[in-house]
């Protein structure tokens, strides 16, 4: 049988054409299948972070409640998830079924809910609209808090019992992917400066292994210009040597060195002739490591270059990846002089709904003052006209001190103003609370007042005029502000051992972390010695002294004015009549002594100190943060191997300036003064005339008699 070829290779060229076909569309098909899968993301590419909310535990009272917290999200992050976690307690009398709590974030309500039938407190996890999260966010917790009487009729009459206390464990939990850091200081900066980043001690600022005194200044400028920013109660940025680094992944450093002590990489990206009579500031990014290179070739240009790094006005604005800094360029950080005058809100503030409805403001003073007699509040404020004026009135507080109150009235509705001047004597301390509750009674109110009427709002206008003094007390009570001047360094010399170990990077690290997070500008000055100074410059400046007598001779120096003295070989510290030491304890503990210096008695000295740098860095534990030195209202501090920290109080005269004490001490009571000299006055009137009368009466009798005889 005759086969043709041909045919047959040009049908099974068909078939395959076919089959090649069909593999193709099955191809095509599958592949669609999967791109409208949903891609999955491994939950190990998400970061997560908890951000703990400022606010300490608060009970709210009152038929209607409402409080506020608030969080900031990072530029940096691609939100994947945020839940509020909100812990609460409400009153064991209230019914469950009539309270009601809602979630609001930055004005937009999201969430209502009714609280469990238990007692204590109780968490509800909350998720929150990633569309209504912003970069500063305000949460505000609003609800009614309602009792039940034995009729089942609720009892809207507002009781002690209407309460709703918020637990100091509720926090934001966000859940997110890193943006990859742009090449520039800016970018930089934001990563840098990132709660999470310093949270896991992704940030880290290294020095030379072998530092001059200009490079631990510049360092510990760069430092305290971070600090300041540091919002969290338990995180700061560690100061490191160059050799230390251990750069990883996503690990922002900051090297401030002379171009000559850089570490060999970071050296190669500089071109020294970019240095001539001038500092560079550039950034350097491999293998997923960020890199900020301070640098200049003199100490003086590399401090300034550092005040740059410590203002972070300049560095989010500087948009490019390097930037020189000359004799000449401007690094100061702005300030504002408001004379004393702080305004309450910078925006309308409403409240809503009826009954006792609160909103406070918080008024910071320079850490270097605190409040002095003769304040005033001044708050302007409108309110709804359909309420019962003979019930409502305005109220105002000061922290818990009531200042004064006021009957609200239909004629002053549109335009109200309160102004009360604070009582004589009122201690506030560097920052406290002003609050204006309201109580906002309808007429004839018989049902549930979780509404948006009646209303009241608080104008922009509405200010404290703060009459303030300088701190003045040589105690930990006011350090370290009796350091700052002006809100900035006040003259800081710092006489620090020649050559540092990594115990003694950690105690520089702790004493300028709490200096930094008090000042809030760059102005000042600090200077490092690496030896004892001049006479002159001891006199002139606030000194703080670290080490153990062994690497820093000014501490030998030190020890007939020391609290706590060391025996006469050095080797340990001894007994006084604050607290026994056992020889060997005495060995194995660091001191924080904070003394009237002895070059200029209207000075403060700190001396950090013990047998070896490791107590010198335990001793330092205890001023690194705000919540630990405000454990201490002495001027002396112990701790020892086991981390047991004690207090102590030496001085009997607390001022720093007792001149200046005597002033204050005299204007404080010059009414009293005034009031004892006047008495004093009428007093001798009164003998004066007393005599003049006894004279008079007895030339009188004494006249009679002469008279009789004759």
């Amino acid at each position: 049988m005759f086969v043709n070829k041909s045919f047959i290779s040009k049908q099974n060229g068909i078939k395959r054409n076919v089959i090649n076909s069909l593999a193709t569309l099955i191809a095509i098909f599958i592949a669609a299948i999967t791109l409208l899968q949903p891609t999955s993301v491994q939950a190990a590419d998400n970061q997560t972070y908890t951000q703990q909310f400022q606010n300490s535990i608060t009970t709210l009272s009152g038929k209607s409640v409402e409080a506020n917290m608030y969080f900031t999200k990072m530029d940096y992050w691609d939100l994947k998830k945020v839940t509020f976690n909100f812990n609460y307690q409400i009153s064991q009398l209230a019914n469950r079924q009539a309270s009601d709590i809602t979630v609001s974030l930055n004005g937009v309500k999201f969430y209502s809910f009714r609280p469990k039938d238990k007692t204590g407190f109780q968490t509800e996890k909350i998720t929150v609209p990633l569309d209504l999260v912003s970069g500063s966010n305000r949460l505000t917790i609003n609800g009614q808090i309602l009792d039940q009487m034995p009729d089942k009729n609720y009892q809207l009459q507002q009781t002690p019992a209407n309460w709703l206390t918020i637990g100091n464990g509720s926090n934001i939990n966000f859940e997110y992917q890193l943006k990859e850091a742009e090449n520039t200081l800016s970018s930089f900066y934001a990563h840098f400066s990132g709660q999470d980043t310093i949270a896991y001690q992704r940030s880290k600022i290294a020095t030379a292994d072998n530092p001059t005194a200009k490079e631990l200044t510049a360092s510990m400028i760069a430092l305290s210009g971070e600090s300041r920013i540091i919002t969290t109660e338990n995180d700061q940025i560690p100061v490191v040597k160059a050799s230390e680094l251990n750069a990883a992944k996503n690990d922002y450093m900051l090297v401030v060195a002379k171009y000559n002590h850089l570490p060999d990489e970071l050296k190669k990206q500089i071109d020294p002739n970019q240095l001539k009579n001038r500092a560079l500031i550039k950034t350097y990014y491999t293998d997923g490591k960020h890199y900020l290179i301070v640098t200049a070739k003199s100490g003086t240009l590399l401090e300034k270059a550092a005040r740059f790094v410590a203002n972070e006005e300049l560095m989010k604005e500087t948009d490019k990846d390097s930037e020189d800094v000359e004799e000449t360029t401007d690094t100061y950080t702005s300030s504002l002089h408001d004379n004393g005058t702080h305004y309450l809100t910078t925006s309308a503030d409403r409240i809503e709904g009826a009954g006792h409805k609160e909103t406070s403001y918080l008024v910071q003073l320079p850490n270097d003052r605190s409040n002095a007699d003769g304040s005033q509040i001044t708050l302007h404020f409108n309110y709804s006209k359909n309420l019962n004026f003979n019930r409502s009135l305005v109220t105002l507080y000061v922290n818990n001190t009531v200042i004064g109150s006021k009957k609200l009235s239909a004629v002053h509705a549109n335009n109200d103003t309160l102004t009360v001047k604070l009582p004589r004597g009122l201690s506030l301390g560097s920052s406290f609370t002003v609050r204006a509750a309201f109580d906002l009674e309808m007429k004839d109110q018989d049902t549930s007042d979780n509404s948006n009427t009646p209303w009241a709002q608080v104008s922009p206008d509405s200010k404290m005029l703060v009459k303030s003094q300088r701190s003045n007390d040589l105690l930990f009570t006011n350090y370290p502000t009796l350091f700052i001047n002006n809100e900035t360094y006040d003259d800081i010399a710092v006489v620090a051992p020649k050559n540092l170990n990594t115990d003694d990077f950690k105690t520089l690290t702790n004493i300028f972390n709490l200096i930094g997070n008090f000042a809030k500008s760059n102005t000042g000055k600090i200077q490092f010695y690496e030896s004892m100074p001049s006479q002159s410059i001891l006199k002139n400046s606030n000194v703080i002294v670290l080490g153990t007598p062994q690497n820093n001779p000014m501490i030998k120096k030190l020890n007939p004015n020391l609290y706590f003295k060391y025996s006469k070989s050095f080797n340990r510290i001894v007994s006084n009549e604050k607290l026994s030491i056992e020889k060997d304890y005495g060995k194995n503990i660091g001191t924080a002594q904070l003394m009237r210096s002895p070059y200029n008695d209207k000075r403060g000295m700190l001396v950090v100190t013990g047998s070896n740098a490791k107590d010198v860095y335990l001793a330092s534990t205890q001023i690194n943060f705000q919540k630990n030195i405000q454990q201490f209202t002495g001027d002396a501090i112990v701790v020892d191997m086991n981390n047991a920290h004690y207090g102590y109080r030496f001085k009997k005269n607390k001022a720093i300036d007792k001149s200046l004490e005597n002033k204050r001490t005299f204007s404080k009571n010059s009414q009293l003064i005034l009031y004892l000299g006047l008495a004093l006055i009428v007093i001798i009137l009164i003998g004066v005339g007393v005599i003049l009368t006894a004279r008079k009466q007895g030339h009188l009798n004494g006249g009679s008699k002469h008279g009789g005889k004759q």
